[in-house]
């Protein structure tokens, strides 16, 4: 990153943050149903290795209220090859679906592709599949 004329130029993710309502329930869907590898604990906190991405999943504070389902702000989008495998291997996993795999967008070459879940905390989670088209397949936005 290079500052020109006081413009900073940010770049780069290094971590996320996620508030979780249960840090040992947390702990285990990211770790267990998920399968990213657990990296450490510090205090009410836990942190993840996810490709490039630390994720840190941090207790809520005692009392604080549960957000509404969808509402913490924060989504996750998890690149997936094959977006109907993973959903299927996480359902086997007991993961409910808030929203089945689904096309969002027709690209050039390419379609977007999106399925939503929550975690425990109700933090909502995405997968996400760009699938290359056939050549010949029409292109409609």
């Amino acid at each position: 990153m290079e500052e020109k004329h006081g413009t900073v130029h940010l770049e780069e993710i290094g971590q996320i943050a996620l508030t979780v309502a249960d840090l040992e329930e947390a702990k285990t869907f990211y770790r267990d149903v998920l399968g990213m590898k657990f990296l450490f604990d510090a205090g009410t906190m836990a942190f993840f290795q996810c490709g490039s991405v630390r994720l840190l999943i941090g207790a809520a504070e005692p009392g604080a209220e549960k957000p509404a389902a969808g509402m913490n702000g924060t989504i996750l989008y998890f690149r997936v090859q094959n977006i109907e495998s993973v959903n299927g291997q996480l359902k086997e996993k007991g993961v409910k679906f808030v929203q089945e795999p689904h096309l969002v967008a027709r690209m050039k070459s390419r379609d977007l592709w999106l399925a939503s879940f929550e975690d425990p905390s109700g933090n909502v989670l995405e997968l996400m599949s760009e699938k290359t088209r056939n050549p010949g397949e029409e292109k409609s936005a």
